[in-house]
């Protein structure tokens, strides 16, 4: 049996690997690294997949968020609301400009914003809302954007987990994720569904005016070269890194299909335990699974990570620290939001290992192992 990573990249390389070194030539000999025909060749083909009018690519799905933010012309204070349940990223940027982080609480079973939470959370500073896709699953964005839009309140999709899946409305249309609010952001990190081979993140939109200006806050605020309109940023796909995003654009659907397999299987495997709640598939979304992620219930979580450990089975713990209890945030000021079912999730959940590569011997070996620990 091959040794079973967390994520298998090389794996995922190796079936590829032509057309991979054949992209990564074609930029060496143009010699085109900064903005080149590959960066731009990607934007609009990832603008087709997604259905979205631009794709503005960047450094990072980090620089993503902050780059929109930016261009939103919030003033220090105001506030932006999000979730605790998720990586730090989505509120690191909110504190770097000088915004206050609004936390709220998450729905037990999809992990994603409650939007009774998020409507009791909105006063008149609010002035930005950020929904995370969690784990490749949407958040209930009808709901969301009902609440935005009574309030007149933008929304940002953190997309960076959840590139590829599907939103289904209340009447029967269906967009991508990303694509549903004023502004979606996404990361390319190497793990993702759709992942470079280095760091890279993009930002799409349907409103032109607003793309025209997230293009010049990524370009140091610059209309036209030397001619800086507005405080901008240095936040640039490389040509490499789209080159090889193009290739793994045209796999995407399939990677999300041998995702959903995997899950299939696990979902089987422990179908029915009295210890395991696997991953809700909300009816309104096709879950991409970028992690797949069980609660326990009445189980040694500890235990269990360093029994697979012993087996050579990696395991993960995602966030073993919301949000709202980072050091980061200690000592700016007011009350520690009441979040219990964010604080409970945080001692439950268990990621395991979840990629295209695993082979049935493989999902056999992790099933049985967490089957075998819970058991005795």
């Amino acid at each position: 049996m091959r040794a079973i990573q967390m994520v298998d990249l090389q794996q995922q390389y190796a079936r590829i690997k032509d057309q991979i070194d054949e992209g990564i030539r074609e930029v060496l000999d143009t010699a085109r690294y900064i903005n080149g025909p590959a960066v731009q060749s990607f934007a609009h083909e990832l603008a087709e997949y997604l259905g979205v009018k631009n794709v503005i690519p960047c450094a990072n799905g980090t620089d993503a968020l902050q780059i929109v933010l930016m261009a939103l012309r919030l003033e220090r204070g105001d506030e932006v609301i999000t979730p605790s349940f998720t990586y730090i990223a989505t509120t690191e940027v909110v504190a770097l400009l000088g915004l206050t982080p609004v936390f709220v609480e998450v729905d037990p079973k999809t992990f994603c914003i409650d939007p009774k939470a998020l409507e009791a959370a909105i006063t008149p500073r609010t002035k930005a809302i950020v929904p995370v896709h969690l784990y490749g699953q949407a958040a209930p964005m009808a709901e969301i954007l009902a609440v935005a839009d009574k309030h007149g309140i933008p929304v940002i999709e953190d997309n960076a987990q959840a590139i590829g899946s599907t939103y289904t409305f209340p009447d029967g249309t269906t967009k991508k994720t990303g694509t549903l609010g004023l502004a979606g952001c996404t990361s390319f990190f190497p793990s993702k569904n759709l992942g470079c081979y280095g760091d890279g993140g993009a930002i799409c939109t349907d409103d032109d005016a607003l793309a025209a200006k997230l293009r010049m806050i990524a370009n140091h605020g610059q209309s036209k070269q030397y001619y800086h309109d507005v405080v901008g940023c240095n936040s640039r796909l490389d040509s490499i890194q789209a080159a090889i995003l193009r290739v793994k654009l045209k796999e995407l659907d399939g990677y999300i299909a041998a995702r959903r397999k995997v899950a299939d299987f696990y979902d089987a495997a422990f179908a029915g335990h009295a210890k395991i709640r696997t991953p809700y598939r909300a009816p309104y979304t096709h879950h991409v699974f970028h992690q797949y992620t069980l609660q326990l219930e009445g189980a040694d979580r500890g235990g269990l990570n360093t029994f697979l450990a012993s087996r050579q089975i990696p395991s993960m713990i995602y966030y073993p620290v919301p949000g709202h209890r980072q050091q980061m945030f200690a000592g700016k000021g007011g009350v520690m939001p009441h979040l219990p079912v964010t604080d409970d999730l945080t001692t439950k959940v268990i990621s395991l290992p979840m990629h295209t590569e695993l082979d049935d011997q493989q999902l056999f070996h992790i099933t049985g192992s967490v089957l075998e620990y819970l058991n005795a």
